[in-house]
């Protein structure tokens, strides 16, 4: 038989998906009802879907979601939220991160900032794209290890090149100066080349204050807000249900 022969180059070829999808055809009576093409289709296919859903796999790996079942189809748009669905609509076609623009959802403690920040990261890992997911403070501590031992321009460089970060819990302590400058850093290299989202407790307004330095603040504010989609997340805590909160 020419199956064995076959099934052998598949697998050299890599084609692992397709060899399975051909010898479970090859078992299946009823599939002499189907023409060469619409076969075809199916082998296509089988292997296409694994390919996109081992890439999805490795995506939301390397993207170390805090939340990594969150997702846009389960988001609450209870009433008391003031969340609008047309504009998370909007986000999850995925428009804003090839036109470089950023995501600031702010909102008081527990309203649900980080679910919804993991939930659009989720959707741009779906979409092919590679994301990045950082709390505030374990950054600052990962660039300062990093001044330490050297590797400081690597992870600037590495943080420049996914096409989302998520900084999650920004302004929970007072900011450092370095960590001012840290923040300046990779504003400046994502600007206008990729895509943040950005949680925080403290109203934009309250920005430049908590930074602190005025003339760092208004570079980083620049950055980050001039083509920001801003979402105030409003409600009660959502912490006691345990669903959606921060």
């Amino acid at each position: 038989m020419l199956a064995q022969p076959t099934l052998e180059q598949l697998s050299g070829l890599r084609l692992h998906a397709l060899s399975r999808a051909w010898q479970e055809q090859l078992e299946d009576p009823g599939i002499g009802d189907l023409g060469f093409d619409e076969r075809l289709a199916l082998l296509v296919d089988a292997e296409w879907t694994d390919r996109q859903n081992k890439r999805l796999g490795r995506l939301l790996r390397e993207a170390k979601l805090r939340l990594a079942g969150a997702c846009i189809e389960d988001i609450d748009y209870a009433h008391e939220r003031k969340l609008d669905k047309a504009v998370v609509r909007q986000l999850a076609g995925g428009s804003w991160i090839e036109g470089h623009h950023n995501v600031v959802i702010t909102g008081a403690t527990g309203v649900g900032k980080t679910y919804l920040a993991c939930a659009l990261a989720q959707q741009a890992c779906r979409l092919g794209y590679r994301v990045l997911y950082r709390r505030a403070p374990r950054l600052f501590d990962e660039l300062a290890l990093a001044r330490a031992d050297g590797t400081y321009p690597r992870l600037l460089a590495r943080f420049a090149r996914m096409d989302v970060l998520v900084l999650d819990d920004w302004g929970l302590v007072p900011v450092k100066d370095i960590e001012r400058r840290d923040l300046l850093e990779i504003m400046e290299d994502r600007h206008g080349l990729r895509s943040t989202v950005w949680t925080s407790q403290i109203p934009v307004a309250q920005w430049h204050d908590h930074v602190g330095d005025p003339t760092i603040a208004d570079a980083i504010c620049d950055r980050l807000l001039h083509n920001a989609h801003r979402i105030v997340l409003q409600g009660p805590s959502r912490r006691k249900g345990k669903t959606q909160g921060d």
